[in-house]
């Protein structure tokens, strides 16, 4: 696996991928992205982030420049093209040992999709722009280290304007405010920081989604899971519907634990018996820490581990080592 890069279909090798300084994307942050991961070497989901990305592009009026199909064929394409790149170089440096490439796994990968307004004069004005552009990346993939996996993160809760605000349910390349709520975690010695509402309703996280899983009523309790429910902030929260986040939420219903989509308050959250976030490149990571707060018994909880397991048989990754088992 190599790094490239593909511009409006014509791929490139990074240190050769131009865009240029007019280009409404790098001006005003005025695109639409989707981020992918492989399983297997075949990217997870791509119909259903593909569906986004021109869902999003629609909320702020960029038409997709060519089909959608078309866009995931050019995605595939480019992940050839970097895996074999990227096995071409291996098997040199393996001077041809058929035993060395024949025991090697197979690397997963990041893809964005990166869809802008287009170049054009400066000024604010969208119809300034020209055709839109597109681009997009592949690299390997970077995966957390185990130990978060094992142990649990710690995060912060912080208020703050999204700029994603303004166009509820896209995914725009604007993460400004995420980005300064993710340096206030990192300075606070947290992985992540949760982001609440106006009111005080955590919604999500800068680059997840939040699920808790509480007791339910003994009233309630079934045979199949006694007395466990998985909450989530809703949609009409403002949430970014994760890819992720709906996958979940399904095969907690395999497991036969109810979903709840409810607003999530402070009080609600640390009082949960377990908190984890959701999102394409990490899957789904345990929250033992909120703020100075410990969730539950300070570990990664069995509810937790069980849908994580059931998340990697769903997208065909149930051979795989689970994250806590690797280094």
């Amino acid at each position: 696996m190599t790094r490239l890069v593909s511009i409006d279909g014509v791929i490139h090798r990074p240190e050769e991928a131009r865009v240029s300084v007019y280009d409404r994307g790098f001006l005003y942050g005025d695109s639409v992205f989707e981020t992918i991961r492989t399983y297997g070497g075949e990217p997870f989901a791509l119909e259903e982030h593909l569906a986004r990305l021109e869902r999003s592009a629609e909320r702020i009026a960029i038409a997709l420049p060519i089909p959608r199909d078309e866009l995931g064929r050019e995605v595939v394409a480019l992940l050839r093209a970097a895996t074999a790149a990227g096995s071409a170089g291996a098997s040199a440096g393996a001077q041809g040992s058929a035993s060395a490439a024949g025991s090697a796994a197979p690397l997963e990968s990041t893809i964005r999709v990166m869809l802008t307004r287009g170049s054009g004069p400066l000024g604010l004005d969208p119809s300034l722009a020209g055709a839109p552009l597109r681009v997009i990346l592949v690299e390997p993939l970077k995966s957390l280290p185990g130990g978060l996996y094992r142990e649990g993160m710690s995060v912060i809760t912080i208020r703050t304007q999204r700029a994603g605000d303004a166009a509820p349910g896209a995914k725009v390349s604007n993460y400004l405010e995420s980005l300064l709520a993710l340096r206030e975690a990192r300075a606070a010695g947290a992985h992540e920081a949760l982001i609440l509402d106006p009111s005080g309703h955590v919604v999500e996280g800068t680059t997840s989604n939040v699920f808790l899983v509480e007791r339910r009523p003994a009233a309630h309790e079934g045979a199949e899971d006694p007395g466990h429910l998985l909450i989530t902030p809703p949609k009409e929260a403002g949430i970014l519907v994760g890819i992720t986040r709906a996958h979940v939420m399904h095969v907690a219903g395999e497991l036969g634990m109810p979903v709840c989509c409810e607003p999530v308050t402070m009080a609600r959250l640390l009082a949960a018996e377990e908190v984890f976030i959701t999102s394409s490149l990490r899957e789904i990571v345990p929250v033992v820490r909120v703020d100075a707060n410990t969730i539950g018994a300070g570990v990664p909880g069995p509810k937790t581990r069980a849908l994580h397991a059931a998340f990697r048989r769903r997208v065909g990754a149930g051979a795989m080592p689970l994250p806590w088992e690797t280094p």
